[in-house]
């Protein structure tokens, strides 16, 4: 069973929607499932400033998006390409059995858009 956090994250969630001339963005696809996440962040002073996503998939997948979103909003970029599935699982309180893989996406599509942040800005600093 899934949790009344987990829920309410599943129901209304957090961040969600596309986002206009991001700093970075990742597209992650489940290899278990049909989950898939698009991830966008703005980035001021070294910190994530902003998350938008758009994911499609399950409750978890859709939860685990929402919680992430809203734990990495105003961390440093080295703390938040550190965050886990874990730690997502555990924010909301725990996932269902079977359901942990689903928690991953989320935070490796951060860790990916924070990759594509930091390539963008060495490649406009090296022109």
């Amino acid at each position: 069973m899934y949790t009344e956090k987990a829920i309410d994250h599943f129901i209304t969630p957090r961040n969600i929607g596309r986002m206009d001339h991001p700093d970075g963005f990742a597209r992650v696809k489940s290899d278990i499932h049909e989950d898939q996440i698009e991830l966008y962040i703005r980035v001021e002073e070294g910190r994530v400033a902003e998350i938008k996503y758009l994911t499609f998939g399950c409750v978890a997948a859709i939860a685990s998006s929402s919680i992430t979103s809203e734990l990495a909003t105003g961390l440093p970029l080295d703390e938040a390409v550190r965050l886990t599935a874990q730690q997502v699982s555990e924010a909301l309180g725990g996932l269902p059995e079977g359901k942990l893989e689903c928690s991953v996406l989320a935070p490796e599509a951060l860790r990916q858009a924070i990759a594509d942040y930091r390539e963008r800005s060495e490649a406009q600093a090296g022109t």
